[in-house]
């Protein structure tokens, strides 16, 4: 029998008890992730590059409606907190120069019994009369529904009781808010030739007054009682000027 060459010879067949090479699992697990990462799949989504998304921006009308909505309102805090400022320092002007005469407003009375912000104004026009800063005072003011006297005479019997002269009294009883109170001084200021007034009320009150006084035409300054003004009351008078600069203070007390 010819021979048979090596290479065609089978190979030997393993014992059952030879011992197999060994699988190294966690080889394949890291190279198997390494060619990944290598060659990125084509397909799938783990495969596509990461391309952030852009958020989809507003008309521009849109745009402009709110850029301008933000200045007004900017706009108006500004203006308000410009009109504080000049409230806050009107409230703690004083006049020192001579006048004609100081206007007192009005404010509650009971039964001829002046409140207490009416008696601290009427104070402080007596004290302007003694030092001879002014030479009349005028007190103005009406009622109230069911009062059986006004303001003004409660004012005028006052002053009487602090030893001004009746002579130097003028009275005004029929006003009921800042602008008439001021409206019906105007008209006692021309019949009696006096130009220039001191307004006394409230230091709160002060900007208010110059504004609605400069309106109306009267040459005046300002000097407050001697009472405190509550944030409370400047907030307030800070509104309400504010508003009067805009749209006048005769249309203001119409509201």
């Amino acid at each position: 029998m010819p021979a048979v060459p090596p290479s065609l010879e089978a190979p030997p067949r393993a014992s059952a008890g030879a011992a197999r090479p060994h699988h190294d699992a966690a080889g394949d697990g890291r190279r198997g992730a390494e060619r990944s990462a290598r060659s990125p799949r084509r397909g799938g989504a783990r495969g596509r590059r990461y391309r952030p998304r852009h958020r989809r921006r507003r008309p521009w009308p849109l745009r402009l409606v709110r850029a301008l909505a933000v200045g007004a309102v900017l706009l108006v805090l500004a203006y308000l907190a410009a009109v504080a400022v000049e409230v806050e320092a009107a409230a703690r002007r004083q006049s020192e120069r001579p006048a004609d005469a100081a206007v007192v407003m009005g404010a509650a009375q009971y039964d001829g019994v002046p409140s207490g912000a009416l008696a601290g104004r009427l104070d402080r026009a007596a004290a302007l009369y003694t030092a001879g800063q002014v030479d009349r005072i005028i007190v103005t003011g009406g009622n109230q529904p069911g009062d059986r006297t006004t303001e003004g005479m409660t004012g005028f019997v006052y002053l009487r009781e602090l030893g001004v002269p009746e002579e130097a009294l003028l009275v005004e009883n029929t006003s009921t808010n800042t602008w008439e109170q001021l409206l019906a001084t105007k008209l006692i200021l021309d019949e009696h030739d006096i130009d220039r007034v001191i307004l006394v009320s409230d230091p709160y009150h002060n900007r208010r007054l110059l504004g609605t006084a400069a309106e109306l035409g009267i040459d005046a300054d300002v000097a407050a009682a001697d009472s405190g003004s509550s944030w409370r009351d400047l907030g307030r008078e800070t509104f309400g000027v504010a508003a009067g600069q805009l749209i006048g203070f005769r249309r203001l007390a119409q509201l």
